[in-house]
């Protein structure tokens, strides 16, 4: 039997395993989703994920509330993210971190319309996203010029479906449980992979028998909303396992408190994972920062 001197043999095992790495970064990616349709034109992937930039127009955002909540300050920090490579500027008005308050709609309205319009007036061609839970806040955030619809309760609210439905606006459910508020008294689940991926797949289906095109539909696991630590690392590690639900994968995991688990700094957290999720192929990554690292990696 012929045996390779250890020099080479160490060589051949380390390029196999480069190669190794390559392909399952290749074959990691949903092959089938090629794309997002909106309104009017659409977010291509190709072999690139998309970087959703988060604007919040709040007083209270677990991370950088009150920074952004004058108008004037979320449209700069709008233009920032799409100068530092984001593709999509998700607007939002209301809190959603664990134990927050809901808003009225008219003080949601206030915050978050005179943004969209305010980014708008900058022609950006880049799509706007309203991060809202509300049809009647998505619909005058889609009247002011957003594109997409980021809903943290998967359009249960009837009036969302028939907005989708006028508008032909695209839409991001996300699989949640609970309320912010109480949400994360004691998150349970049979199998949290397993719970997470009926519900995404049940309000899909929902949504197409209603008669929304399913290429206007994208879906997020839902990091942080109604799931312990354990839990969120599990849909991290297993992220691919969304892959076979045909639609853009999105995942929101900036700063959130479980990377406080295994990381001193929540930003070094993000930018580890955000560099995890790009190899397993996610097709959207929401974030609040977008660093250096990520540069090679952003369409252009």
């Amino acid at each position: 039997m012929l045996r390779l001197p250890s020099a080479l043999r160490c060589r051949f095992i380390a390029a196999s395993g480069i190669l190794k790495q390559l392909e399952y970064i290749m074959t990691s990616r949903n092959q089938n989703v090629k794309y997002w349709q909106l309104q009017s034109g659409r977010i291509d992937f190709d072999d690139c994920p998309v970087f959703m930039g988060i604007v919040n127009a709040t007083p209270d955002s677990f991370s950088d509330g009150g920074k952004y909540f004058a108008a004037s300050d979320a449209i700069r920090r709008g233009l920032e993210l799409a100068e530092l490579g984001a593709k999509i500027i998700d607007v939002g008005g209301e809190s959603t971190r664990p134990d927050s308050e809901p808003v009225a709609v008219d003080e949601e309205l206030r915050r978050v319309v005179s943004v969209i319009k305010g980014i708008r007036k900058l022609n950006l061609k880049i799509p706007i996203s309203i991060d809202t839970n509300k049809s009647v806040v998505a619909k005058e955030a889609v009247n002011a010029g957003a594109n997409i619809i980021n809903d943290v309760f998967a359009a249960e609210d009837d009036g969302m479906i028939q907005l989708l439905l006028d508008t032909q606006t695209a839409i991001c459910i996300m699989h949640h449980q609970g309320s912010p508020k109480t949400m994360q008294n004691n998150p349970t689940y049979k199998n949290v992979l397993a719970d997470v991926h009926h519900y995404l797949t049940q309000q899909r289906t929902k949504l197409i028998n209603a008669g929304v095109n399913p290429k206007r539909i994208a879906i997020d696991p839902g990091l942080g909303f109604g799931k312990t630590a354990e839990h969120n690392w599990e849909l991290v590690e297993n992220i691919e396992y969304f892959q076979d639900i045909d639609s853009p994968l999105l995942v929101g995991h900036s700063r959130k408190r479980f990377l406080k688990t295994k990381f001193a700094d929540p930003e070094e957290g993000t930018k580890t994972v955000t560099l995890q999720l790009i190899q397993k192929g996610v097709n959207i990554i929401r974030i609040h920062e977008i660093h250096n690292e990520y540069t090679p990696h952003i369409k252009k």
